[in-house]
This record gives structure tokens, sequence and C-alpha cells, in this order.
């Protein structure tokens, strides 16, 4: 029988690759619910499944089906950051596992609710950690772990992508909907560090700004200096012209390949789930505590090295 599926969130960006997701994997959409009905892409994959743009009446839709019997299985949740407590809140409640979006949600506490709620539903929550199933990430995390297991590596991380004025008008810009720019963009390659390179060990902030975030950071076995910016003017010199994103990993000084490959990864990450590997609450909670700090913390300038990048961000 085809997994059944909800879905939150349904006119966001990332959206379609959940669609893809469960239709590749096999399963099928009941409901779909989205404050905004631009949603046409839901034709391409489930054109029969229920769809409404009033909270209220997708709950009692789903009621209804898990009192017929016909309740999903898994809720997906691509929601704004700020309401993915809620919404992974609502799926526990109504009997499914949810796969939700990172960042998963904005604060620690979040977690140890959501962690008391599992234990209380019996409901799972899943993370959408893509970059933990890319095959360059996997590659780099094999040739560490078969390295001196006391190295520290040298790593820059640098990502500039281009956001016009809608950005700040829009709930990512604010940070108390977003989390921040550490928050919304940096959270997925955070994590893939302490994938990669173990527990964090120290965490210093640099600079924190409404467009723009840089700091120090060592894991277990690296030493990372780290920058992302969402405006154009902080684009490093050396970007190719007419290029609007410039993203960035080296280690030790050679560049990690990995732009391509990420156009199946939400399939994977959903078969992962369906194979009861997915990403739950324990493996979030260092990328969450990162993002945290980083919001919070007091700036230290002079602490720790700076990414080579981050002098055309400071003026």
């Amino acid at each position: 029988m085809a997994t059944k599926y909800a879905l939150i969130g349904a006119a966001g960006y990332i959206a379609p690759r959940h669609l893809k997701a469960m239709k590749e994997t096999g399963g099928s959409l009941a409901v779909a619910f989205d404050i905004n009905d631009s949603v046409g892409v839901m034709d391409s994959h489930f054109p029969e499944a229920a769809f409404f743009t009033e909270f209220e009446r997708f709950e009692a839709h789903v009621d209804a089906l898990n009192r017929a019997g016909q309740g999903p299985d898994y809720v997906g949740v691509c929601s704004p950051n700020y309401l993915h407590k809620a919404h992974m809140g609502f799926a526990l409640r109504s009997g499914a596992d949810a796969i939700c979006e990172k960042p998963l949600v904005l604060d620690v506490s979040d977690l140890d609710d959501l962690a008391a709620l599992e234990m209380a539903t019996g409901q799972r929550i899943n993370s959408i950690l893509q970059l933990r199933l890319h095959p360059a990430i996997i590659n780099l995390r094999d040739r560490i772990a078969a390295g001196p297991k006391d190295k520290v590596y040298d790593v820059d991380l640098g990502y500039f992508t281009s956001r016009g004025a809608w950005y700040h008008a829009s709930w990512k810009g604010f940070e108390q909907k977003s989390g921040g720019i550490a928050t919304n963009i940096g959270v997925h390659f955070f994590d893939m560090l302490s994938f990669v390179f173990g527990s964090i060990r120290e965490n210093i902030v640099h600079h924190r700004g409404i467009d723009s975030a840089a700091g120090y950071l060592e894991f277990a076995q690296a030493r990372v200096r780290w920058v992302l910016s969402i405006n154009r003017d902080h684009l490093p010199t050396h970007t190719p012209t007419g290029q609007s994103t410039h993203r960035s990993i080296t280690v030790e000084g050679e560049e990690i390949e990995f732009s391509g490959g990420f156009t199946d990864l939400h399939t994977a990450s959903y078969q992962n789930v369906l194979d009861g590997n997915g990403y739950g609450l324990d493996v979030v909670r260092p990328s969450i505590e990162v993002v945290s700090r980083i919001r919070n913390a007091s700036l230290e300038p002079s602490r720790g090295e700076r990414h080579p990048d981050i002098f055309k961000v400071l003026k």
C-alpha cells in the first residue's frame, strides 16, 4: 500500500522537491495546505489531492481521514521556519510522523519540547539534511575518517547568494521568523561540517547583520573560517562576471566541489526516512546549538581567524 502524505507549505520554494520525492518513492498525497493558492505544481504530481488555504479546514480534513482509517502516515512540513515547531506538533498529534525542512526549529529548547511530544505520541520527527546524502560530502567524510585521528584541518566556508529587496520584506527578513542569515541559510552547512569533522568545540561570532554573518568554528577535526551573505555588493572580486552566487568550501586549500548532484537529494532523503534511517532530533541538535549561539552571542571580532572575504562584508 502506498505511503500516504499530507503537506504543509505547498506553495513554497522547496515544496516541489517534496512533491517530487513523495511521487518518486511511490507515495500518494492526500491533502495539502498553504495560505497562498499558487500551487499549480501539484497538478504535475498529485492532481487529485485536496487543498486548503485555511488551516482549520485542512485540520478538519486530516481528522476526517483519520476517522475513516485513511489518515496520512507522514506530514511534510515546508512552512516558514518559525512555524515548523507548531506544524510538526500538529503532525504528531494527528498520528503521523513529520518530515520537516531545515532549520527544524529556531531554538534548542524547542527540540526538548518536541522530544517530549514524540514520547507522548509515539510518533517521530525527521529532518531534511540533504547534504549528508551528497556523494561529494560523503566522500569527504570518508577521507577524513580514514586519515589521522588527531589531525585538525583548516577549512574555509564562503557562501554568497544575492537576494533582492523582496527577501527583507518577506518572513525571511525578520529574525524572529527566520532565525537570521546564519540560521536560514547557514544551518545546513554547519550540520554538514559536524557530520564530516565531529563535535563542535568553539563558536566565535565576528559579524552579525541583517544581510550577512561571519565567524570562526572549531570542530573535533577542523578549524573553520566562515562568512555568509545575501548582499550582491558582498560578492568576492574573484566571482565570475554575471554570476550572482559564489559558494566555496576548501579543506587544506583544496576546493570541495558539491554544486551539482542536488536534484534528487530530497528523494533520497524521503527514501532514507521510509527505510527507517531518518535524521531525528538528536542529529539536528548540534547545528541548532551552533546557530542559536551565533544569533545570541556577543561579537568577538578579534578572536579566532577571520575568513579572507569578510573584509568586503565589513566595508
